[in-house]
């Protein structure tokens, strides 16, 4: 109950703090919707202040205070500016990432998978006050003497220690050179660490950005020069003096309010409540009140009008669950301010989370809408969003085409080829997929066979589904000559640049895509080492098998795998049998590493990656291009190719 008290108390002074900023700011520029961004920025001025500061100061006993002096006086038009805003800089920083903490304990946005990101924030506060306490030794002023002093005095309580550090502070001249070597050595080692977990703290954030909008950056960059030329950080009471007690220097309450603890209470006292408070802080994410049997560990959530479906994790909004898996997601703030990500749940139960009013209104919630970047899927549910047209990885257009060529690739499934009109050209991603237009409006969708650089012709592979209005009349009424308008392209289902072998799971058709994708990777030269496993029933439902195994021979990095689910005794079928993720998992004891691109039916896709993930593999190396077959979906522009057979 305290924990729920002291979260509502927050929460009411986040709510009324932004609702006052966006009317001041608006909601693209409120920087409570950007504390960990602008905390980012603060470190960049601090590295770029702190390189200034380094090349003109020295690490000699008296050369240390002297050469701050310099700094501070002689150039007080950048060196003194540049020391007043690495001063600032810093304390903003602690004061950033102090909200940043306390806005996400308040949202109770700290639990299930973000504990990570929480566990690392919590180090980061940590090792940004060392950095910033280590900072004032380096001055050599009368404060930095207290704050030596103090610092070894603490540490001397520590059965480690046992007395012996503050004897190198006794008296003037017990001091050398060799200190001032030390503390720089720290002072810059700790911004490379921090620099290291900062990367870390913002990998389980997808799409995250590292830098606040520009009116952000400039205004809080400005905010520190002004300061600096009003209030310049100049040192504190002389010189330090080993032979006197500090006394004339002006006391940081900001970042050295433990050292004023020692003074006033027992140190070992001191050390019980740092460790403590650390401790509890770590642990925050597993501590009561835990919110049991309120949702499932994780969730399917099929998102329209993509028609994908996407696994959530526990307490992941459906905004971060969405762009983890690049779905063109509409977003701005994502911090339940601006309403731009608001969408509609279709089946399913969905927590709204928290957010401001006017982002969403009591009429709008009444009608099932959310915001994704507040939402949370309690179980397996479908939402309907409007697309990111500028997220879409090429602009859609319409064309018409006429069909130049058939070819029956198999018993089932049909291959045509559509020409554009004379000097038109589709310019899509191996991956994606076109949505043909029927007579009556109605869309069916099927992927690019051909690889992006044949974009003077459209490669289709149709699949007859039984009673499928399309399909059906591919295969029956369909000739060389006839015009097909369609749409495109859509889709995220298409290679990542990077360095990962790379696992292609392909059911039945799904095949087409896999074609463009890896037809595409030979064109491009790329040398990953590539598997494409195809999973089928029977022999005759390797509608070209001839083709990847040409692949095969033609590339020392392309290896193919074909696995029958149900043959007969008459195939005579020495190849690989059963389910095709069941001979992935055979041949790769860890799938660690890898990148694994799944198509087929949504059927196959959720029963894969399950599979996958509890074997190594990780959710940001995975993707799918898997399709829904419920009434809605339907129709939501779900093809008849991409269905499960009925």
């Amino acid at each position: 109950m305290f924990v729920k008290a002291q979260q509502k108390v927050f929460r009411w002074f986040f709510m009324h703090a932004e609702n006052t900023f966006n009317h001041a700011f608006g909601e693209k520029l409120n920087p409570f919707y950007h504390l960990g961004t602008i905390t980012f920025w603060q470190f960049w001025l601090l590295a770029i202040s702190g390189l200034y500061l380094y090349i003109f100061a020295d690490t000699g006993v008296h050369d240390a205070f002297e050469s701050v002096e310099a700094i501070t006086h002689d150039q007080w038009w950048a060196g003194g500016i540049m020391r007043s805003v690495h001063r600032y800089a810093t304390d903003g920083m602690i004061l950033t990432m102090l909200l940043h903490l306390l806005r996400h304990f308040a949202y109770d946005r700290y639990r299930g998978f973000r504990w990570f990101s929480w566990v690392s924030g919590v180090a980061l506060l940590w090792m940004v006050y060392v950095a910033g306490v280590n900072g004032f030794m380096l001055v050599w002023d009368q404060l930095a003497q207290f704050v030596v002093v103090a610092v070894a005095e603490w540490f001397d309580v520590l059965p480690l220690f046992n007395g012996t550090l503050i004897r190198n502070f006794l008296y003037e001249g017990s001091v050398n050179s060799r200190l001032f070597t030390l503390l720089a050595f720290i002072h810059i080692g700790a911004p490379l660490i921090v620099v290291f977990v900062m990367w870390i703290h913002v990998q389980r954030v997808p799409k995250a950005h590292i830098n606040p909008p520009r009116p952000v950056a400039i205004a809080v960059t400005l905010m520190f020069i002004v300061l600096a030329l009003v209030k310049p950080v100049v040192s504190q009471g002389g010189e330090a003096n080993l032979s006197v007690v500090p006394q004339n220097f002006q006391f940081d309450w900001f970042e050295l309010p433990v050292l004023a603890l020692i003074y006033a209470w027992d140190p070992v006292k001191v050390w019980f409540l740092v460790i403590g408070a650390s401790v509890i802080l770590f642990l925050t994410p597993w501590l009561p009140p835990k919110r049991r049997g309120k949702a499932k560990s994780s969730a399917n959530v099929v998102f329209h009008p993509t028609g994908k479906s996407v696994p959530v994790r526990f307490d992941e909004t459906l905004l971060d669950a969405g762009l983890r898996q690049e779905l063109p997601l509409p977003f701005e703030c994502r911090n339940g301010g601006c309403g731009v990500c608001k969408c509609t749940v279709l089946a399913g139960n969905v927590d709204p989370g928290i957010y401001q009013p006017n982002a969403l209104s009591a009429e709008e919630r009444a009608q099932g809408k959310v915001l994704l970047c507040c939402a949370t899927a309690l179980d397996d549910a479908e939402i309907e969003f409007t697309v990111d047209e500028s997220r879409i990885l090429n602009p859609v257009k319409e064309y018409l085409g006429t069909v130049v060529e058939m070819n029956r690739l198999g018993h089932d499934v049909m291959g045509i080829r559509i020409a554009l009109p004379e000097g038109e050209r589709i310019t899509f991603k191996a991956g994606q997929y076109i949505n043909v237009i029927l007579e009556d409006g109605e869309r069916r969708a099927f992927s690019f066979a051909t690889p992006p650089y044949q974009n003077r012709f459209v490669e289709l592979q149709i699949r007859l589904v039984p009673g499928g209005r399309f399909t059906t009349h591919v295969f029956e009424g369909m000739r060389v000559g006839d015009t097909l308008r369609f749409e495109g392209p859509f889709g995220d289902f298409v290679l990542r640049e990077s360095t990962r072998p790379i696992l292609f799971v392909a059911g039945a058709t799904g095949f087409a895509p896999v074609k463009s994708m890896v037809e595409d990777a030979f064109h491009k030269g790329i040398r990953r080492p590539i598997h494409l496993y195809w999973g089928v029933r029977r022999p005759e439902d390797l509608y070209m098998p001839e083709l990847p195994t040409q692949w095969a021979r033609d590339h020392s990095n392309f290896h193919f795998v074909p696995v029958l689910s149900e043959p007969r005794p008459e195939d005579n079928w020495t190849g690989r049998t059963g389910l095709v993720h069941e001979a992935i998992l055979a041949d790769f004891p860890s799938l660690r590493g890898h990148e694994i691109y799944a198509c087929g039916s949504a059927r196959m896709v959720e029963a894969v990656f399950p599979r996958f993930k509890a074997q190594g593999a990780e959710d940001a190396t995975c993707f799918s291009d898997a399709f829904t077959l419920s009434a809605r979906s339907m129709a939501l522009q779900v093809s008849e190719d991409k269905a499960p057979p009925a």
